[in-house]
């Protein structure tokens, strides 16, 4: 067979195997889904991914106004109107503390992390409700203290409220625009006067993976501590300390107003992250700031898979390469058909980590997965290449591949150098077996030496 039709054979048979390495990458995608849907299912019975904010205190007020409006006899007169109109007061420190206690949920093959905060909400405030102008043209109701809370399904028993230190009595809704939270009822306060008090909520909340904290006070301090070792750390806001530890992690935030739009945001009415809208058009105004922390899942099986498979088509096109330098290097014809069968070997392997991890940890399934396929690989090869040191050799440095995989997924921080760094190796190596080899020769030889 001519060289350039050979090349062409190899090339074609690795474009094939593309086929079904992207039937792999779609059973991935799809396990993932089934993923999602059961962390969706599990916040639908136990509790979504929460958001915390607030207290906020509410002054609630009626104005009279005067408006021209036109009567049934047509005659345009000034009619006497009261408006329904609120101050929103903002404490002056805002501290939110508490354990986070992590938990499992499982749901067929799936995973889900689940956690309940112990959580206090300490606020002090300090806010001068306006004079009555002249005329005795307001009338003050009576205030509230608005807690939001994006799934107040996760509400463990009845959170206990003190101001300066009188327990008062919970209500429920007016904690958000949406309605989502609880509310405890302050008396009316006189014209004048200042609403200055001490708050603390002490309260038991659960959720799915994440919890938001806003920052709406003047001056924030939120301190989370819990047993998983494995956080991540979003939102708008970074914490200033943390601490983590195999045995589980402390964060810290400190947050001012100055340093956040939350206030603004909670006045032109933005929701909570994750918080359910009654109002069809609820996401128009956007989400609060928030910092956030959620309990992930360190050894991911279908991100990680989905990142091997992305190194696929290298790894058949390497072995193919190495199945043609040594039908060059010692004469030895291998059939399209070997290539293929050798190219769904290298393919099954990814099929059979992602069922396997589902089962076992993924190092494991790693490893009984690589040896599974090199192990088939070597078998078949000793009788291609008509040696078993041939077959098993070859299946070695495929397993050093392997190997190398398995490092690029291990540590993402360095994949790029050390993708890098293999394929460079691998160039080398295909550079020194081939440099002596005279390819004008070959091409004009037409075929292969047969076997001796």
């Amino acid at each position: 067979m001519r060289l350039w039709m050979k090349i062409l054979l190899v090339a074609g048979m690795t474009l094939a195997i593309l086929v079904p390495l992207t039937m792999i990458r779609g059973v991935i995608n799809e396990r993932q889904t089934h993923r999602m849907e059961a962390v969706q299912e599990v916040a639908q019975s136990y509790a979504g991914a929460q958001a915390f904010a607030g207290p906020v205190l509410v002054v609630p007020y009626s104005e009279r106004t005067w408006v021209e409006e036109k009567g049934e006899d047509g005659v345009v007169r000034e009619v006497e109107r009261w408006q329904d109109r609120r101050w929103v007061f903002f404490p002056e420190t805002l501290e939110l503390s508490g354990p986070l206690k992590p938990d499992t949920r499982r749901l067929g093959l799936h995973e889900v992390r689940v956690y309940e905060w112990d959580g206090v909400a300490e606020a002090r405030f300090d806010a001068p409700i306006p004079a009555t102008p002249e005329g005795d043209a307001r009338r003050i109701g009576k205030p509230w203290l608005s807690y939001g809370i994006a799934d107040v399904r996760g509400l463990g028993g009845q959170p206990s409220v003190t101001l300066d230190g009188r327990t008062v009595a919970v209500e429920e809704g007016l904690g958000s625009r949406n309605g989502n939270g609880i509310h405890v009822r302050l008396d009316a306060p006189l014209p004048g006067a200042r609403l200055a008090f001490e708050s603390r909520m002490a309260f038991l909340l659960a959720g799915t993976e994440s919890l938001s904290l806003a920052p709406l006070g003047k001056q924030n301090d939120f301190s989370i501590a819990s047993g998983w070792p494995h956080p991540r750390f979003g939102g708008s806001f970074l914490p200033r300390g943390r601490d983590v530890r195999p045995d589980g992690f402390t964060a810290r935030w400190q947050v001012a107003s100055v340093a956040t739009a939350a206030q603004r945001q909670y006045l032109d009415g933005a929701s909570l992250p994750g918080e359910p809208t009654r109002d069809p058009h609820g996401d128009a105004r956007g989400t609060l700031d928030v910092v956030q922390v959620s309990l992930v899942d360190p050894v991911n099986v279908y991100s990680k898979a989905d990142r091997a498979t992305k190194y696929g088509l290298l790894f058949v096109l390497l072995t193919f390469v190495g199945f043609f330098v040594f039908e060059l290097v010692k004469h030895l014809p291998i059939h399209p058909i070997q290539y293929g069968l050798v190219g769904l070997a290298l393919a099954i392997f990814f099929l059979l980590l992602v069922s396997l991890s589902e089962h076992i940890a993924f190092g494991w399934a790693y490893l009984a997965a690589s040896v599974a396929c090199l192990g088939l690989i070597g078998f078949y090869l000793a009788a291609v290449l008509r040696s078993a040191w041939r077959g098993w050799g070859f299946a070695a440095m495929l397993g050093l591949l392997y190997a190398a995989l398995y490092g690029l997924l291990v540590s993402e921080d360095n994949a790029l150098v050390l993708g890098s760094g293999l394929l460079f190796v691998v160039l080398a190596a295909l550079m020194t077996v081939t440099r002596k080899v005279d390819w004008y020769q070959l091409a004009r030889g037409g075929q292969a030496a047969p076997h001796a």
